[in-house]
């Protein structure tokens, strides 16, 4: 018997991001939310979970890498169409998030210079607090990526 997914939160959009290292990891979803910034999130699944069925700190890290700088992308004009390396990221790993649960994650921007973007965040799964997270981030170059090359990002959608 074929169990249905759970559904996606409402809202939330499916967002691609190439076909790298995101791209066999995700998919993440996006959702506007007031103030012009954004909500990311993601499902848990099998191949995304340690031997325990919890989701590995591996994943939960490499979505807090793409919450903040996506997330200044949405927050900032200044920072439009640029390319954000992580230059520093820091997570406090507070709970697990376990096979099947919705993890989500909302970041706030701290400051942002000619050269460098602060950023701090809060992810959830299933409504219980798993991680915080601060990050910095260079602003790099610009990029378009409507055909899939470059950075692995195509254009910020229109939410």
């Amino acid at each position: 018997m074929t169990q249905t997914p759970p559904a996606i939160p409402e809202g939330f959009r499916e967002r691609q991001y190439g076909d790298g290292f995101i791209g066999v990891n995700g998919p993440l979803y996006l959702r506007k939310i007031d103030g012009g910034g954004v909500q990311m999130g993601f499902r848990v699944q099998t191949r995304h979970c340690n031997p325990m069925g919890i989701c590995h700190g591996g994943m939960i890290a490499t979505f807090c890498d793409m919450l903040l700088p996506i997330s200044a992308h949405y927050l900032s004009e200044q920072i439009g169409q640029r390319f954000l390396p992580t230059i520093n990221l820091q997570i406090d790993y507070m709970a697990p998030s376990p096979l099947g649960s919705w993890v989500q994650g909302e970041a706030q921007l701290l400051r942002s210079t000619r050269s460098l973007v602060f950023m701090q965040g809060l992810v959830q799964a299933d409504d219980t607090t798993v991680a915080r997270v601060s990050g910095i981030f260079k602003i790099g170059p610009p990029f378009d990526d409507a055909a899939g090359r470059g950075a692995g990002m195509a254009p910020m959608p229109a939410l």
